[in-house]
Formats: C-alpha cells, sequence, structure tokens
C-alpha cells in the first residue's frame, strides 16, 4: 500500500459509522483530542491525507492530551494481557533474558517517577536492549525535551496502527 492510493481498507473506514470510526481511533491513540481531530478530518482521499491528519493532531495535543494518550499504553516488558497489538508491538522484549526484564522493570518504575507517565517508545522492530539503552538514555532528559522525544514517538506508533487500521479494515 503506498501512502498516496486509495485502499479498500481507507474507503471501509471512512464510511464507518461516526461512533465506529472514534472507536477504532481511540484503539490507534487514547487521546480524545486526536481523535476528535482525524474523525472530523473524514473522508480521506488517501492513505497519505489520513496519515497527515495523524501527525497534525499529534503535532498540535497538549501536556494533557499526551497524558492521556500515554495512559493508554502499558509499560514496556508488560504488555496488556489479551491485547494482540501490544504484544506484537513488543515482540523485541518476549524473548529477553530475566535479568533484562528486570531491569527493564526498575528503570520503567524510575522513569515514570521522574516523569509521571509510562516510557514510551515507538517499539515496532526494536530489541529489548535497543529499548533498554534509549530508556536508559531518555531518563536523564529535561522533562521538556523528554515531551517532545514522546510526542514524536507517539506520532510513530499512530502512523503504525493507522496503517494497520485500513489494512485490517480491507480483510
Amino acid at each position: 500500500m503506498t501512502s498516496s492510493s486509495t485502499t479498500p481498507g481507507l474507503t471501509r473506514f471512512n464510511a464507518l459509522e461516526e461512533h465506529a470510526a472514534a472507536a477504532a481511533l481511540h484503539e490507534v491513540c487514547a487521546s480524545s483530542a486526536w481523535g476528535s481531530r482525524v474523525l472530523a478530518g473524514r473522508p480521506y482521499a488517501a492513505v497519505g491525507e489520513l496519515l497527515a491528519a495523524s501527525d497534525t493532531a499529534t503535532a498540535g495535543l497538549t501536556t494533557a492530551d499526551l497524558q492521556e494518550a500515554m495512559a493508554g499504553h502499558p509499560p514496556i516488558g508488560r504488555p496488556r494481557p489479551g491485547d494482540p497489538t501490544s504484544s506484537r508491538e513488543q515482540r523485541g522484549m518476549a524473548g529477553a533474558s530475566g535479568e533484562l526484564k528486570e531491569e527493564m522493570l526498575e528503570l520503567n518504575l524510575a522513569y515514570q517517577e521522574r516523569f509521571g507517565h509510562v516510557f514510551l517508545i515507538c517499539a515496532t522492530g526494536r530489541t529489548g536492549e535497543q529499548m533498554r539503552d534509549a530508556l536508559r538514555e531518555r531518563i536523564g532528559n529535561p522533562p521538556g525535551r523528554e515531551r517532545e522525544i514522546v510526542r514524536a514517538e507517539l506520532g510513530k506508533i499512530n502512523r503504525i496502527r493507522l496503517a494497520g487500521l485500513v489494512q485490517e479494515a480491507e480483510a
């Protein structure tokens, strides 16, 4: 699928009743502001337009909106039971050693204590070690810098999930 194309999945997403589309978008990102902005842009003529709308909505999130979005993400190394999306995204931690999982738990707790929210990273395609190294690096960031990194990571996650949404809709 190219980002400039119209796909059967995008057509189906555009045709969803508003409440169903809003629910689907909430599965992508827990921020109600993000979902409302993306929903308001329907219908999308191309996948690229949908992704651009997501980017714009993500860029416009307030600190409170970011907090709401992050609340929808489980900590790295602890995907929600029964949630295939978080399990798939965190696949890099699935085969991690007990030592690495324990270290991630400790680092996650320290990060959450420092910043007041879960460590958010686009985990797709990353190994457990890469996520740990990123967490080690980012825990020392000033809060404002970290908030902008979180926004960028959330944008990547939203794009991947939206692409999956319009692909799933094709099935």
